[in-house]
């Protein structure tokens, strides 16, 4: 009787012991895990999660990088997608108190996480699958804010009227009232077609006055008859 209730004590006291021991390593790599039994996953889930919680800055990128290799892919997402959430969410309540930007350093202070967490952030951010999957969540959601546009519209604001014709492509774009083409042998202005030959018809003074209006030069008209 003794022995049975002493049995799992000892096996407890054991994993704990080998739990412990794989902590202590610089780095746990997947050949270190690979004869856990599941009592043993479990304790290591759970003490790396309660360390995880309770580490900050510089302390949480160490034992992030120590654990590394024994991550799974969703647990990394999971990371990214919490440093996201926590470092936009000091950004804009920083920008609401002081109505300034705040430094890498003041995020750092307001969130925990390192400044190097923060700066390599900033610089990899777009790169990530993460990152995208959130920019197709916006764009999914468009048609709701078009839908609430289209409302202010139906209700006599003008800029909001304004904003859903142009999103939704209703008004076409007028050409400016002169046009003017240059192609391979030949000038139009709106109708007017200037070709080689033409131009080889005009007087000194016509041309003079072209040039001088097409460089935008003062024009002196010529007198009568010339």
């Amino acid at each position: 009787m003794t022995n049975e209730k002493t049995r799992p004590s000892v096996s407890l006291r054991a994993s704990n012991d080998k739990i412990n021991g794989l902590l202590a390593r610089e780095k746990i790599t997947a050949a270190d895990v690979g004869d856990l039994n599941e009592q043993e996953h479990r304790l290591l889930e759970n003490r790396l999660t309660e360390i995880l919680e309770q580490s900050k800055g510089v302390e949480r990128d160490t034992l992030l990088e120590k654990i590394e290799p024994i991550m799974q892919a969703t647990t990394k997402s999971d990371i990214w997608e919490r440093n996201h959430m926590t470092i936009s969410n000091a950004i804009e309540n920083f920008m609401r108190q002081y109505a300034v930007m705040p430094t890498k350093n003041d995020i750092a202070q307001e969130t925990g996480l390192s400044r190097q967490t923060v700066a390599k952030h900033f610089k990899e951010y777009k790169t990530q699958p993460e990152f995208a999957a959130e920019m197709e969540q916006f764009k999914f959601m468009s048609h709701k804010i078009l839908a609430n546009v289209f409302k202010q519209a139906s209700n006599g604001d003008m800029k909001a009227a304004k904003l859903y014709f142009d999103m939704v492509g209703a008004i076409d774009k007028q050409p400016a009232a002169t046009v003017v083409t240059a192609q391979n042998n030949y000038i139009q202005i709106n109708n007017t077609i200037l070709s080689q030959e033409n131009l080889k018809s005009l007087s000194p003074a016509q041309l003079q006055l072209i040039e001088n209006i097409v460089t935008n030069k003062a024009v002196e008209l010529p007198a009568l008859g010339v």
